[in-house]
């Protein structure tokens, strides 16, 4: 296995960004990717649940059993996992090194537990945090119900989980570098570019 390139890792520092569903993330991020085409990278996750159709090994995910999995955990080889279910996921130290030995920046869009294992990572580099956050709760349940793709039990259970990530951001433990509000996407995805292209 070839050493990491700590330099090209450093240069390239990943950018983790986090926020409640329906806050806008997967819309800015597709604007972010079409503007600057060969600048940026998506770690690969590993994942203990089978593959599902037209889904193939090493694109959507690394499907691993459960035995390969526990091994990476114990090799200190993930830089943030989690278990939802039945199934574990991970964001692998070598995946995100990969992304930046190729002169790229991998984005990590994680939930609020990743965050929080990714900031207090004891040998990984340091992420830019970003948070991206909708105006308010009234707005964000107005997205999710626009969507209508989701039953009711999991519209009320996704504005839980959006009340206490909001309410992690605005704490002293939060390790966000920056937090936009959602509330016009053209002035949100501008401050989000700005942070993740300039710094």
């Amino acid at each position: 296995m070839a050493p990491t390139d700590t330099s090209a890792v450093e240069r390239n520092r990943a950018i983790v960004i986090s926020g409640p569903s329906g806050a806008g993330k997967s819309t800015i991020l597709a604007r972010l990717f079409k503007e600057y085409p060969d600048k940026f990278g998506f770690s690969i996750s590993h994942t203990t649940r089978g593959p599902r159709a037209g889904e193939q090994n090493g694109r959507e995910y690394h499907f691993v059993t459960k035995d390969q999995f526990k091994e990476l955990v114990d090799q200190k080889g993930f830089i943030e996992h989690a278990t939802f279910g039945d199934n574990s996921y991970g964001t692998s130290i070598k995946a995100v090194n990969d992304i930046a030995e190729k002169g790229r920046i991998c984005i990590l869009d994680i939930e609020m537990e990743g965050v929080k294992q990714v900031a207090n990572h004891p040998t990984f580099p340091r992420p830019r945090f970003l948070f991206l956050q909708p105006p308010n709760e009234e707005v964000l349940e107005q997205r999710l119900r626009s969507r209508a793709t989701d039953k009711e039990e999991a519209i009320l259970k996704r504005l839980k989980q959006a009340k206490i990530e909001m309410e992690f951001a605005k704490s002293g433990e939060a390790p966000h570098d920056k937090i936009v509000v959602n509330d016009d996407l053209d002035k949100a995805y501008e401050e989000a570019r700005k942070f993740i292209i300039e710094g």
